[in-house]
């Protein structure tokens, strides 16, 4: 207790010096509080996001695995007429031709086989096809775009792209046509109705399974030819003009995102506006029916082969509450029976990640920061506190000669350090609880810009800068989307965005950084700088020797 009861005596008596040591010390604690906030906004906002994001993915056929594998070295491989064991196999074109036109989707049946894994909370999935319009019913389109798109380039196919007959999936050729015609299993595979992207503004919705061959059109294509609900749509194979299937139009439907994406080359059919959505079994049908009238033709330029049949394009997804779900699917898939053929992947969670990359680079930015003032302020009280020691010389020997321990006495040294410097760490706590949060935000505006603008002057390299805008959006901790800030990204995104490329949503904006994690970890830095700095008042105070002190007082 005496101990105590001195060392807040000294800290009284040298107030010019101890305030120094608390400055220093308060200039480390926010530092060091502000530093620790980010590195633990960036971590709590990944999890708690993470915990409150649904994830979903997809079973795709990963190409450039088994082209890999067929260029893997085989034991005795022969390479210009020598025998060898190291060398990579040529790559053999007709091999992955063969494979390729084996198929490579999976069925149905065998994606419903692993949506019974445990890790599966949902499962839906969509056919597409694509076909033509009769005489009254004509796709949405300016002149221009007609003859672009009916205008086959002459190394084309006249009957589109062929990749070949799937198993049982009938993706064979990629057809193409002026209506993309889209079933969805049930209502929870209408993802876009869900989020409001899409909604019906007249009519209803077919029945979620029906096989009735019922439909939904958009407004604009209801308009460009004076449909309404009840009405009767005919739809032709692209490759059989003969072949007609009859729908009934259920239900208008108004899409709310701005409708700029319609590019000749891609042909009308990739327009939002001629897409018609029906049920996945409807749609079944009605590849059924072509595939029974379907007729073999024949190239009269390359004289290849080819099916009449309406060719259907199958996309599962797998929905699961939360990432470690998702994690445990590849796992559970694998025993189930899917090959290495295949790859799992979650765009969901490609875009978190991807989203993250401005904080993520700013926490270790921040790790950096720390440890720099860390390391500068431990050698600064370090070196305060040496000449502190060296003033006090005198005192150390008259209480050492009254008969204190050297011990004790370092042990007061040591006390007054604790105490300026956790006084130090409270008020700079405090200070970094008020101010964390607004300096992270500020920090993280300036590296999502820096992020953007590097990604924007990529495109432009690339010669790809236009007029398509990517929004950002807030992430909040509680794992919600908030509403956009309305920063784009400048235009750096050129047309071809729209069509698959990738355009980042940074996470912008942190709403909590303190926590008790960062109060504990400033407690524990406050105690490693204190014992630094005390370590050295202990040697000091061990080497001298009172007598020498006294005698050599001036």
């Amino acid at each position: 207790m005496y101990i105590i009861k001195n060392a807040l005596k000294c800290i009284g008596r040298s107030k010019g010096r101890n305030i120094l040591i608390g400055i220093i010390a308060l200039v480390i604690a926010v530092s060091a509080c502000i530093g620790l906030s980010i590195r633990q906004a960036a971590e709590s906002t990944k999890n708690s996001t993470l915990e409150g994001m649904s994830v979903t993915a997809t079973i795709s056929f990963d190409r450039q695995a088994m082209m890999q594998e067929m260029r893997q070295p085989s034991d005795g491989a022969v390479t210009d007429g020598q025998e060898s064991g190291t060398q990579d196999r040529a790559f053999d074109r007709e091999q992955f031709r063969d494979k390729m036109n084996g198929g490579t989707s999976l069925t149905l049946d065998e994606y419903q086989t692993y949506a019974s894994a445990k890790s599966v909370q949902d499962f839906y999935y969509t056919l597409t096809a694509y076909f033509n319009g009769s005489d009254k019913l004509e796709p949405v389109s300016s002149e221009s775009e007609s003859e672009a798109a009916s205008e086959p380039s002459a190394d084309a196919p006249e009957n589109g792209m062929d990749f070949g007959r799937d198993k049982g999936n009938r993706m064979g050729k990629m057809a193409s046509g002026d209506f993309t015609v889209i079933g969805y299993s049930g209502d929870n595979a209408m993802t876009e109705f869900q989020s409001g992207t899409m909604s019906v503004s007249d009519g209803a919705v077919f029945s979620e399974g029906t096989a009735e061959r019922q439909c939904l059109i958009s407004e604009e294509l209801a308009a460009y030819n004076n449909l309404a609900v009840g009405d009767k749509i005919t739809l032709t194979n692209p490759d059989s003009e003969t072949e007609t299937y009859t729908l009934t139009v259920s239900g208008i439907y108004k899409n709310t995102e701005a409708n700029e994406l319609s590019v000749p080359m891609f042909g009308v059919g990739q327009d939002p506006a001629n897409r018609i959505y029906m049920s996945a079994a409807a749609l079944q049908g009605v590849l059924d029916d072509s595939t029974s009238v379907s007729k073999t033709v024949t190239d009269e330029t390359t004289g290849q082969e080819s099916e009449t049949a309406i060719n259907g394009s199958l996309s599962a997804t797998y929905v699961f509450a939360d990432a470690d779900a998702y994690h445990r699917f590849e796992e559970e898939v694998r025993a189930l029976g899917l090959d290495d053929s295949y790859t799992v992947s979650s765009a969901d969670l490609t875009a978190f990640e991807n989203s993250l990359t401005p904080l993520n680079t700013l926490s270790t930015m921040a790790g950096w920061f720390l440890l720099v003032i860390l390391l500068i302020g431990a050698v600064i009280l370090i070196v305060l506190n040496i000449f502190n020691i060296r003033e006090r010389k005198y005192e150390i020997g008259v209480l050492t000669a009254m008969g204190m321990k050297k011990g004790k006495v370092a042990l007061q040294f040591l006390t007054e350090i604790l105490v300026v410097t956790m006084a130090a760490i409270i008020i700079g706590a405090g200070i970094g609880a008020v101010s964390a949060v607004p300096v992270t935000n500020a920090l993280l505006e300036g590296q999502v810009e820096s992020q953007q603008s590097s990604q924007m002057q990529m495109e432009n390299n690339f010669g790809r800068g236009g007029n398509f805008k990517g929004g950002m959006q807030n992430i909040q901790p509680n794992g919600q989307n908030a509403a956009p800030d309305n920063i784009s990204d400048g235009g750096g995104h050129g047309g071809f965005a729209a069509f698959g490329q990738n355009v980042s949503n940074y996470i912008t904006e942190v709403n909590s950084a303190m926590n008790l994690t960062v109060l504990l970890q400033l407690l524990g830095i406050g105690i490693l700088l204190t014992l630094a700095a005390g370590a050295v008042s202990v040697l000091f105070v061990m080497r001298y020797d009172p007598l020498k002190i006294l005698a050599n007082r001036d």
